[in-house]
C-alpha cells in the first residue's frame, strides 16, 4: 500500500492539548515532566496534562512525525532517572505555525464581531 505522506496543513486544526505540547517544545528538547510543567505554566493553570495523557499524545505525535525522541541535551541535569527527551521536527514546527496563524485569524473574526477586546 502506497500511503501519501501528510502535509502540515493536514494536521490542522489541532486540539488545544496538542498545540500546547508543540508550543512547550518551541525552545528546544524537553522531557515529559518539563513539558507538563510548561503547558501548565503557559496556560496559567487552565490546561493540565497528566502523565498517561501526555505520553499517549507524545506517542501519537512521534508516529505523525511532528516530534522525535532525541538524546538528552548536554546541559540537561543528570539525575538517577534516565529521561526521554523530545523535540519538534521541522514538520511539527510548521504545523505549530499554521495552527497559530489559524487561531490569530479566528480571533480576528471574533474581534470584528466585538467579542474580543483589542489587545
Amino acid at each position: 500500500m502506497n500511503r501519501k505522506r501528510k502535509q502540515p496543513e493536514d494536521h490542522i486544526p489541532l486540539t488545544p492539548r496538542t498545540f500546547h505540547i508543540l508550543l512547550a517544545l518551541m525552545e528546544g528538547p524537553e522531557h515529559g515532566y518539563a513539558i507538563m510543567k510548561e503547558v501548565e505554566s503557559c496556560s496559567g493553570g487552565r490546561v493540565t496534562i497528566g502523565p498517561g495523557t501526555l505520553y499517549e499524545a507524545i506517542n501519537r505525535l512521534v508516529a505523525s512525525e511532528l516530534l522525535e525522541e532525541v538524546d538528552a541535551p548536554k546541559a540537561a541535569p543528570s539525575d538517577a532517572r534516565p529521561r526521554r527527551f523530545y523535540q519538534l521536527t521541522p514538520v511539527g514546527r510548521e504545523v505549530a505555525r499554521l495552527e497559530a496563524d489559524r487561531l490569530v485569524a479566528l480571533v480576528g473574526h471574533a474581534r470584528a464581531r466585538n467579542l474580543v477586546a483589542e489587545a
